[in-house]
């Protein structure tokens, strides 16, 4: 368990639903006594009345129970009651959810007509200018008052009419005044929103839902978890949690960071609705909420598999902040390495060198040399089926310890023990690297002294009961409080989802919250995704593919190693000033071989410049096919047409040097 300084959440070893406040939204209810809401926003100029509402049905019959629409003015705020009416006459009681940035008289005309309104602390009564101040006590008390009297008009409207309120906080849009006191932290995301909560409290207003989002898991999972302990320990109500990933992007890279978030969320049992928020189409961000919620359908807290162990008190560990777990260095694994990425082919036969390419290692005939792309794998696990021929690249293989016992070398191959095998005093080892295979029932006192003496392996941890975050975070919990400090791979199964499934997502999403929630705790130094029994090589080849990326692309998401460009795009709606998704398939398509470059990719300036507090290049809308690009945060090209705005980025990335040719390789090609 959590000391009672950093307790956010039931229990960390068995899932267990947070109690909150049950709020009302129009006919629907949210809250620990209902299920996990589904709901999104709209991408259609609000002004369309009736493109507005064929998208809303589009997205009601995609599996949204509420559905939110950007009022950045009056005028939009009006429509709204149009956009109702008119749904209403076609049947669709889907409370609607007003979207406010800067403008509190929309947000009061709205809560007259809409079932809740959402308003964003960071802008509502604060005006951005990017300045630091040196607050007083008194000066700050001020500052409070001022909002204090801007805010009461909206509470007053809401108990009116009966209208509910989320509270939600963007860390890309944290006012001056927070960020002079706080900094960019999730500390200031969670002042952010108190500030607030306390006039709603201050004025017996209860019916509040409250967000904490940022484009970063890590930081968005930090900042909610401080919220539910700060809720605990001010004695304020428990409010239901609207979770979400904000700018989490599209496709692959989108689906990971968002499980990884909310996922990791779920996990601990916060969140009473979900909003998923990809560069996509609104009615595709449903379905992925409803994979990450149906999860937890039928988790209980009598059902923990046998492992659960809740009496930790974990002194070392900070779930409010990153903190890498210490360990020895094994090979290259654990100490300063970053994670290592070990691909399955257990189930392979390798025949040829084309085998390798699912895995970014290509043999190019001519001129008879192996090249590596930006995911290529760092280790191959080959089980039984050893590989004919010597690996490239400093690829190294992994058979199981029987099987490594028959090879001529012994060196260049390594082992993969059981417990058993490993406990066996007649073994052979390696001399630098011995990989164990453990679970949670290994844990035994006899291993535990046992492993502490072998500082050359590395613990590959398996999960195999049907909760296997839980079971990976009790294991990290037991090697914390036992001082194991061998490095961990963490091991994944998932062959019980099917092909349908498995072509929706889920094992991406499964995947990114089951490694990356762990991961975004300090824990993991390696990970291998079992690559399941398919029908044919080339089946496996492909999903063998898909798993390499998704490893790599966990590690990304969990800012443990950065292998790639990243992208920190948001989900288009009403505000949006420009063709989002094809600009951001544009700019994708100039610059994914950029590695580790970060481009922020914004529709307009709610959340651009703060969102992209970590991103090297920002796009931005800032009017009418006009835009404006950022370095870090730091406008540098203003009003630049959208029609040129990708080559200006270009050439923004070439003056810092940055910029390099993407290299055509024989294999492209074939």
């Amino acid at each position: 368990m959590l000391n009672s300084e950093k307790k956010y959440c039931n229990s960390l070893t068995e899932y267990s639903r947070r109690i909150t406040n049950q709020v009302r939204i129009g006919d629907l209810y949210m809250g620990s006594d209902y299920p996990i809401r589904v709901q999104s926003m709209t991408t259609i100029d609000t002004m369309d009345t009736i493109g507005s509402v064929e998208q809303t049905i589009r997205m009601i019959e995609s599996g949204c129970e509420l559905v939110r629409i950007t009022a950045p003015s009056v005028k939009e705020a009006q429509n709204l009651e149009n956009i109702k009416n008119e749904l209403r006459r076609r049947g669709y009681k889907t409370p609607l959810v007003a979207d406010i940035h800067f403008t509190p008289n929309a947000a009061e005309l709205a809560a007259r007509i809409v079932e809740k309104v959402r308003i964003n602390p960071g802008n509502y009564a604060d005006k951005k200018r990017f300045e630091t101040i040196d607050y007083t006590e008194e000066s700050y008390r001020v500052e409070l008052d001022r909002i204090r009297e801007r805010f009461l008009p909206l509470i007053k409207i809401c108990k009116e009419y009966g209208t509910a309120m989320r509270i939600g906080t963007n860390h890309g849009s944290l006012s001056d005044r927070i960020l002079s006191r706080y900094g960019d932290t999730p500390l200031g995301m969670v002042e952010s929103a108190l500030e607030f909560l306390r006039i709603c409290e201050d004025e017996n207003y209860f019916n509040i839902v409250i967000s904490m989002k940022s484009s970063n898991p890590q930081v968005m999972v930090q900042a909610y978890r401080l919220l539910a302990h700060r809720l605990e320990q001010e004695k304020l109500k428990p409010y239901p949690l609207h979770l979400g990933v904000t700018e989490a992007g599209e496709g692959e890279d989108g689906r990971i960071k968002s499980a990884m978030g909310i996922g990791t969320l779920l996990e601990d049992g916060l969140g009473d609705t979900v909003r998923v928020s990809l560069t996509e189409d609104p009615e595709f961000e449903a379905p992925v909420a409803k994979s990450l919620i149906d999860r937890y359908l039928n988790r209980n807290i009598q059902s923990n598999n046998g492992f659960n162990n809740n009496n930790f008190e974990l002194k070392t560990t900070n779930p409010f902040a990153y903190q890498r777990r210490e360990t020895i260095e094994v090979g290259n694994f654990g100490g300063l390495n970053v994670p290592r990425v070990i691909a399955d082919y257990s189930q392979i036969d390798v025949t040829d060198h084309e085998d390798l390419r699912s895995i970014g290692h290509f043999y190019l005939p001519l001129p008879d040399k192996w090249r590596m792309n930006d995911l290529g794998a760092d280790y191959v696990f080959s089980g039984k089926k050893p590989i004919p021929f010597m690996l490239p690249n400093g690829l190294k293989e992994i058979l199981d310890y029987e099987s490594w016992l028959l090879q001529d070398d012994k060196q260049n191959k390594l082992p993969l023990f059981s417990v058993e095998e490993f406990f066996n005093p007649a073994k052979q080892n390696h001399s630098t690297i011995n990989f164990i295979t453990i679970t949670i029932d290994d844990l035994t006192p006899v291993f535990i002294d046992f492993i502490k003496k072998h500082t050359n392996a590395v613990l590959v941890v398996e999960a195999k009961s049907k909760t296997p975050m839980i079971e990976l975070r009790s294991i990290y919990f037991n090697l914390l409080t036992y001082y194991i400090k061998n490095p961990v791979v963490l091991r994944m199964q998932y062959g019980d989802i099917s092909k349908i499934d498995f072509q929706l997502g889920v094992f991406t999403l499964f995947s990114a919250t089951d490694c990356g929630g762990v991961l975004i705790e300090g824990f993991g130094d390696g990970i291998l995704l079992d690559l399941p029994i398919l029908e044919s090589k080339l089946d496996s080849l492909e999903r063998l593919k898909i798993h390499n990326s998704t490893s790599f692309g966990i590690l990304q998401a969990a800012r443990t190693r950065m292998s790639k460009t990243e992208y920190i795009s948001c989900p288009s709606c009403g505000r949006t000033l420009f063709d989002l998704q094809e600009t951001t398939a544009m700019i994708r398509k100039r610059t994914d071989h950029l590695k580790g470059v970060k481009i922020g990719i914004m529709g307009c300036i709610v959340n651009g410049p703060g969102e992209m507090a970590d991103a090297d290049y920002g796009y931005v809308g800032i009017g009418k096919d006009k835009i404006a690009l950022y370095r870090g945060q730091t406008v540098v090209k203003k009003s630049v047409h959208a029609n040129n705005a990708v080559d200006e980025l270009m050439e923004l990335i070439k003056e810092d040097g940055r910029w390099f040719e993407q290299e055509i390789l024989e294999y492209e090609t074939l």
